[in-house]
């Protein structure tokens, strides 16, 4: 599990980056694959494959921002965050700096995925090329190498190895 003071460090280095949009991220993945969902034609960046996002509301805790995200665009509950991967930055189509956290979150898959924001899901398998950007290809190999190397923890992960 992810240390508690993970989140407040994330978001102390954010402001002092002048990010002034914040996004959570969430890698689910079962049976050795991910979900990944792809976004409406009439989107930004429409038609893009990309994993369970939001963005996270003022004052609202970036775990709880997670398992609103999560369970608003696919249906699924969170039932806890066992790691954070890492983060990109970007510009919104209006051209706010966001930032997008992005943590691998355990979820009660006794249901099917609801789709509300996305035109499509996919849960594809790790290896390869799976249909993303390249920041999430990114952060999907540092999960990747985490599974098999379970040592190999990041600084905020609240493990040192020992």
């Amino acid at each position: 599990m992810i240390d508690e003071t993970v989140y407040s460090t994330l978001r102390i280095e954010a402001e002092r980056d002048e990010i002034r949009r914040l996004v959570v991220g969430a890698v689910i993945v079962s049976h050795h694959r991910v979900l990944i969902l792809r976004r409406r034609r009439s989107d930004f960046l429409g038609g893009r494959w990309e994993l369970p996002s939001g963005v996270v509301e003022p004052g609202e805790a970036l775990d709880e921002a997670l398992a609103r995200e999560v369970a608003e665009e696919t249906g699924l509950q969170v039932t806890g965050i066992s790691d954070y991967l890492g983060d990109f930055d970007y510009l919104t189509g209006e051209g706010a700096r966001t930032r997008q956290f992005t943590f691998v979150a355990d979820v009660d898959a006794t249901g099917p995925v609801t789709l509300t924001d996305h035109d499509a899901h996919l849960w594809t398998r790790l290896s390869g090329e799976p249909p993303v950007s390249d920041e999430v290809r990114e952060l999907l190999g540092r999960y990747e190498q985490r599974q098999r190397n379970p040592h190999d923890w990041s600084a905020y992960s609240g493990d040192n190895g020992a």
